[in-house]
């Protein structure tokens, strides 16, 4: 990959720049006062992906980001976008294996999430990390009315917990 990545909690001085990367993502899925909730909230945990701004001036940096709601002993992803430039290069891998050291770190032991039914690569890295399908939600993306995949998966504080449970024979 070559790049000096740094990945840490976002701070409220950031959101801007996850303003900007969400509109890039995901079309601007939440607004700037949805962001200022999440960096407040005791239960809400995000993840940014840095790099040397010089290198992304048009998100100071940030070229990544994710999110989990802690909801009693589960971990709820509901966000992890990486900027399309830097996309298929192992950065999604990188901040889900962040997010859920987070969650295993807080005592979580399960996570979940919902992705596009057309999200295949998505979906894909999800199952390597040991992801299941295990329901549908019906025209759960306002946008375009596309089924949500809900995706589950367990044993976070398994004492032999692996990452990529999956790996792609190559």
């Amino acid at each position: 990959m070559g790049l000096d990545l740094t990945i840490k909690p976002i701070s409220v001085d950031e959101i801007e720049s996850v303003v900007i990367l969400d509109r890039l993502c995901f079309g601007g899925l939440w607004s700037i006062d949805s962001y200022r909730r999440e960096l407040t909230n005791d239960n809400s945990h995000f993840l940014g992906v840095s790099i040397d701004r010089t290198l992304a001036p048009e998100t100071s940096g940030i070229i990544g980001f994710g999110c989990f709601w802690a909801i009693l002993d589960e971990a709820h992803i509901t966000l992890l976008g990486i900027h399309p430039q830097y996309q298929r290069q192992g950065l999604g891998t990188l901040l889900l294996t962040a997010l859920l050291d987070k969650a295993r770190s807080i005592e979580m032991a399960r996570a979940t999430l919902e992705v596009r039914a057309s999200n295949q690569g998505a979906i894909d890295l999800y199952e390597r990390f040991g992801f299941q399908t295990v329901g549908r939600r019906k025209k759960y993306y306002q946008d375009t009315g596309e089924d949500g995949i809900i995706m589950w998966r367990g044993g976070l504080q398994h004492p032999n917990f692996t990452h990529i449970v999956n790996d792609p024979v190559e």
